[in-house]
């Protein structure tokens, strides 16, 4: 499986010959400018809450590609507006299947608004298990004991967490969260790309190495492969 990143919490993974694109904001982001959107393919859009660093670039790769969205009731409203049709809608609950395996709609101690300023429902994280790999993206979270559910559904392979600090997790949240995931193969997301969520990553990778796991920064466009 490989693992693309695209900046801030905007990832592509690859699941049996599906392509996944999670939470695309990449043409507003001053740390991808090098990315050209127009050139992301998707055959699934999954995002996590309304906010703009996580929607922006939903719409217009969706156009292009036509790939299906899978996202919260109120998100899929909003984006339906926005001239959008191929879309299904779930929320938290028990495991819903697609073509690349299931998807769990996943507690997310978070806000949600959409960019029109109505109200974006409740904020998501995703649960991804398949014949090939499981993994779990948090979105934009706090530290929460809903994550030792997480283990109960699944053995996770990585997991991606935020660890920016601010609005959502820090590193040090972010590692006791993977105790309570079971995962020590982490990759970072949600941070450094504007100054109240900017970390010391040295640090960050030193403070996992020390509780005995293994923090990934991949740069913006880079590639991983699991």
């Amino acid at each position: 499986m490989q693992f693309t990143y695209f900046g801030q919490s905007s990832f592509l993974v690859t699941i049996s010959g599906k392509k996944l694109l999670f939470d695309p904001f990449i043409s507003g982001n001053p740390l991808a400018q090098h990315i050209d959107i127009g050139k992301i393919e998707a055959d699934f859009i999954l995002v996590s809450h309304g906010h703009g660093d996580h929607i922006a670039d939903v719409v217009p790769i969706a156009k292009r590609t036509g790939a299906k969205i899978i996202t919260s009731p109120e998100v899929a409203g909003w984006l339906g507006k926005q001239g959008l049709e191929n879309i299904h809608e779930l929320n938290h609950g028990g495991p819903v299947t697609f073509e690349f395996g299931k998807v769990r709609a996943v507690n997310a101690i978070h806000s949600s608004g959409l960019p029109d300023g109505s109200y974006g429902g409740n904020p998501l994280g995703f649960v991804i298990t398949s014949e090939e790999i499981n993994f779990y993206f948090a979105g934009d979270t706090a530290l929460t004991m809903d994550m030792q559910l997480i283990p109960m559904f699944t053995h996770l392979n990585f997991a991606v967490l935020p660890i920016g600090g601010n609005y959502t997790m820090d590193a040090a949240d972010a590692i006791i969260a993977s105790d309570f995931i079971k995962c020590d193969e982490i990759i970072g997301v949600h941070y450094n790309t504007f100054d109240l969520i900017k970390i010391d990553t040295n640090a960050a990778v030193a403070a996992f190495t020390e509780a005995g796991k293994n923090l990934l920064l991949p740069q913006v466009g880079e590639t991983i492969e699991f």
